[in-house]
């Protein structure tokens, strides 16, 4: 089966790829990537890379108790170390420039930042100079980390408008069951809906130095696909599986795109962005939204959930079954609505002496869940 060409593509590395052993970098598997980079960049093709294993790469320069899991504090230590022996291992693959871009789950969800990083990795590629994405691991804190490289590398994939997302792993690709267990299990060579069933076929992590099992990386592609970029799982411990996608054919499981893709801003919305709280609507105003295209304004609102600020995502649902009707930039606090819910403008100006913004989430910052 031939594979639908690209110009430009996102290759995510795991750790268990950089680091197979889990004590430093190693060559072993990165030989064979770095030839296919060659070999597209050769063709003019564009590649963004996103490596995994900084803390893989430097946990051999600490001493710890191997029995006890590692403190996170250490673990961003490895990773201040262990980045640059990602990027030396890379680098001498490579008679090119490249370029370390660092990132954290807050730098993608901030709007002028998100463009930022977009710009910077656009210049890069027009000189010539690959950039090699990482999570910053080393600064990055729980609620701010995206949590796994799969997920990043999707996300990188929208920011910089790639064609194409190649997720090598130490897996061939999806399976209708688990391979592990079933030795009749079959590779799936194509998805063309992600759906339940296919979150179903999902396990977990058979990597003992990575963070992203078959499940982060379905959700990875749920987000490159809808955002029209095709996404491919495949297993980077065989070097011949870069001979087989040099050849436009595919050697693991190709998700397809969809064929009609979110706007950048609306899959930023709907990926990037996380959910600060939940605003509960009335039924007027679920269809409202859903069906004539309506901002959400007061009058509707029947419940604020959750503490947010404003400029923060929130969830809107309907009062009466909580389905989760979109998604969107709340210009009100949870505090300001908690005063506000159910009133039109004229009895707040009346009540508070001010004429307040009309919308609480103006529809250009609305995102309907049922589109997706």
């Amino acid at each position: 089966m031939k594979i639908p060409t690209w110009r430009r593509a996102v290759i995510k590395v795991g750790s268990a790829l950089i680091a197979p052993d889990g004590k430093g970098c190693s060559s072993k598997y990165l030989l064979a990537i770095a030839r296919f980079i060659n070999e597209c960049r050769e063709r003019g093709q564009e590649i963004v890379l996103v490596s995994s294993g900084s803390v893989a790469a430097g946990r051999h320069h600490f001493k710890f108790d191997e029995s006890k899991p590692i403190p996170v504090v250490l673990k961003k230590a490895m990773a201040a170390v262990g980045q640059t022996h990602v990027m030396e291992s890379w680098s001498r693959f490579f008679d090119f420039p490249s370029a370390q871009v660092l990132m954290t789950h807050d730098d993608l969800r901030d709007r002028e930042r998100y463009i930022s990083i977009r710009n910077t990795v656009n210049a890069l590629l027009e000189q010539g100079i690959m950039p090699i994405a990482n999570e910053n691991d080393a600064l990055a804190t729980d609620d701010l980390k995206v949590g796994d490289n799969d997920n990043l590398a999707a996300m990188v994939a929208t920011v910089v408008d790639a064609d194409a997302l190649f997720i090598c792993s130490d897996i061939n690709g999806l399976y209708d069951k688990d391979p592990n267990k079933h030795s009749d299990a079959t590779l799936i060579p194509e998805v063309e809906t992600i759906d339940q069933s296919i979150y179903a076929l999902a396990g977990g992590s058979a990597s003992a130095v990575g963070t992203g099992g078959m499940r982060t990386k379905v959700e990875a592609a749920e987000k490159a696909t809808t955002h029209g970029i095709d996404t491919y799982i495949l297993n980077g411990r065989k070097g011949t599986m870069f001979e087989v996608l040099l050849r436009n054919e595919n050697p693991g499981t190709l998700f397809r795109a969809k064929e009609d893709p979110l706007s950048n801003k609306k899959h930023w919305l709907r990926h990037t962005l996380i959910a600060q709280g939940e605003i509960l609507v009335d039924s007027r105003t679920v269809e409202a939204i859903r069906d004539e295209g309506a901002s959400l304004l007061t009058t509707g609102i029947v419940d604020i959930q959750g503490n947010f600020n404003r400029g923060d995502a929130v969830l809107v649902r309907s009062a009466e079954s909580t389905e989760t009707i979109a998604k969107g930039i709340c210009r009100y606090s949870s505090h300001e609505l908690l005063h506000l819910k159910g009133q039109t403008d004229s009895k707040i100006a009346e009540t508070y002496g001010y004429s307040p913004i009309s919308e609480v989430i103006h529809r250009d910052d609305l995102m309907l869940w049922s589109k997706v």
